[in-house]
């Protein structure tokens, strides 16, 4: 349980870059081999694409990867510094919470729509969950890293890797 909570991210952009490139390239194929494409194949691509930009947000926060102006940090003074990035994080927690809450409304409110996708037929909400998904779990991976530079803080140590 522990690998899975620590690498949920992977475990499900990897499938997803996997097959949204066999799908595209199945597509291609069609196209351009059987002068006849599929249809289903670049809504599908797209959902998936999607999706994977949220589990990406997710994992870069993991990572502490996500982009920062290192210039607007070493303005400071070496010491300041420690707390300007956990400032920094927090912003990034407070903006993770409330695109996941406003995915959990714009989700609720497709969701009681019925709205379905053009060229599967999939109930929409199931791509609207991607906000909310994506967001929630960078908001639990911003809370860890808090928690970190809390603790490398406390015992005056540097921030390393997740």
């Amino acid at each position: 349980m522990k690998w899975f909570l620590d690498h949920v991210e992977e475990f499900f952009m990897i499938p997803l870059i996997f097959a949204m490139s066999i799908i595209i390239f199945i597509q291609v194929v069609c196209r351009y081999v059987f002068q006849n494409s599929l249809t289903w194949s670049e809504e599908m691509a797209r959902y998936m694409f999607v999706w994977l930009v949220y589990f990406s947000v997710s994992y870069t926060a993991r990572r502490e990867k996500h982009i920062r102006i290192d210039a607007a940090i070493n303005i400071y003074p070496k010491k300041a510094r420690p707390y300007i990035e956990i400032l920094s994080e927090v912003i990034v927690l407070g903006f993770a919470i409330f695109i996941a809450v406003t995915g959990y409304t714009v989700f609720g409110k497709i969701a009681w729509s019925g709205q379905m996708s053009p060229a599967m037929r999939i109930p929409m909400q199931f791509v609207y969950a991607a906000p909310m998904i994506g967001m929630g779990l960078t908001a639990i991976r911003q809370l860890q890293c808090i928690y970190r530079r809390i603790k490398a803080l406390k015992n005056h140590e540097e921030v390393t890797e997740a």
